[in-house]
């Protein structure tokens, strides 16, 4: 596979062995800097239609490479996408089997890009909550972190913003701290951005406040 070679091109043993050490998992390692990845990963969406890449983002999730995890879910980025059925479908296969902070976080760029197209898609979101995979749970806040950040918001998009809201309640007091911190700083982006809608809700204040250093994680979750 192709693609795959040319990430190989990139690797960089020295970086993998400490990223490896710090995902503690046994799957293999490139070691590529994000600044290397993104422009390949951009040379391949410009060539591909938007099935292409839906095809290539599963071979690459398939690879069980680290890397090319993360380049999948960037394949699904792209703000317009047309169709883009396929590419939420895929992602919501992922969430169950994502156990890495920066895989979580590329997936849920591209997770916030495909619900910002069709915002009805946030009922599929629901089951999220009670998740066993902690950085699934996650999700929740980091897909919809984008609604927290508006000025502005759109009628349609106060309902998505009002769902994160009661998930924020549901999972502020989540056992995880990589949850915990996600609620956390999607309600610090909310009281920057609308203080009013963040002061109404009662917790707000005492998550953001109470969110301890070790609740920030360096490292993936068991």
């Amino acid at each position: 596979m192709q693609e795959i070679e040319q990430l190989r091109a990139l690797a960089n043993p020295e970086r993998a062995a400490k990223m490896a050490a710090r995902h503690k998992r046994d799957r293999e390692t490139l070691g590529i800097a994000p600044a290397e990845l993104e422009p390949l990963v951009a040379g391949w969406r410009a060539a591909m239609t938007p099935d292409e890449r839906v095809a290539l983002a599963r071979d690459l999730w398939e690879a069980d490479i680290h890397e090319a995890r993360i380049a999948a879910a960037k394949l699904l980025l792209q703000a317009r996408m047309r169709p883009d059925a396929d590419a939420w479908a895929t992602i919501l296969e992922w969430a169950p089997a994502i156990d890495a902070l920066d895989i979580a976080d590329a997936v849920a760029a591209a997770g916030q890009r495909r619900l910002a197209s069709d915002p009805e898609r946030l009922a599929d979101l629901e089951g999220f909550a009670e998740a066993k995979n902690p950085l699934q749970r996650r999700l929740l806040m980091t897909i919809t972190n984008a609604w927290a950040k508006m000025n502005h918001p759109k009628p349609a998009d106060l309902p998505i913003r009002d769902r994160a809201l009661e998930w924020a309640s549901h999972l502020h007091h989540d056992g995880n701290g990589a949850v915990r911190q996600a609620v956390a700083a999607w309600l610090s982006d909310l009281a920057r951005h609308d203080p009013e809608r963040a002061a109404a809700w009662a917790p707000a204040e005492k998550v953001v406040d109470q969110v301890a250093e070790d609740d920030r994680p360096d490292q993936d979750p068991e």
